[in-house]
C-alpha cells in the first residue's frame, strides 16, 4: 500500500490543508528522501520527508502509511521526528531576530518611520 506524498503530509498533520501541502510540495519545501518531487509521488515505509520553515529543516520518517486523516494524538503511530536539535535551535534564533527587529504587535512601520530610515542610511 503506498500513499501520495501531499495526502500523507496533510493526513499527518504537517499540513493545514491538502492544497496547502501540495502547494509547498510543488514549491520545494517539502522534500522526500532529501529529493524534489511532485505532489503525487508516492510515500513507502521507511521515506524520509523534510520539511523547511524559515531557515530550518524538519525531518520525519514515515513509520507507517494510512489512507485518512488522523487525530494529533494518533500522529506518533505514523511518523516519527529525526530532526536533530541544531534545527530546532536554527528557528530559535530566526524566531529571535525577527522579534528583535520590530516589536511585536507595532504593525508596519509609519511614513515617518521609513523617512527616519531613509535618512539614516543615507547618511551612513
Amino acid at each position: 500500500m503506498a500513499c501520495r506524498l501531499d495526502k500523507y503530509v496533510w493526513s499527518v498533520r504537517l499540513a493545514k490543508t491538502r492544497s496547502k501541502s501540495a502547494d509547498a510540495i510543488a514549491s520545494g519545501k517539502v522534500r522526500l528522501n532529501n529529493d524534489l518531487v511532485k505532489p503525487s509521488k508516492e510515500v513507502r515505509l521507511g521515506d524520509e520527508i523534510q520539511i523547511i520553515k524559515h531557515s530550518a529543516k524538519f525531518t520525519f520518517r514515515v513509520i507507517q502509511l494510512l489512507n485518512k486523516r488522523i487525530g494529533a494524538k494518533l500522529v506518533q503511530d505514523y511518523i516519527v521526528d529525526i530532526t536533530p536539535e541544531e534545527e530546532f535551535e536554527r528557528l530559535r534564533l530566526y524566531r529571535l531576530s525577527q522579534s528583535t527587529y520590530r516589536e511585536h504587535g507595532t504593525g508596519k512601520p509609519t511614513k515617518k518611520d521609513r523617512r527616519d530610515l531613509d535618512g539614516f542610511l543615507e547618511n551612513w
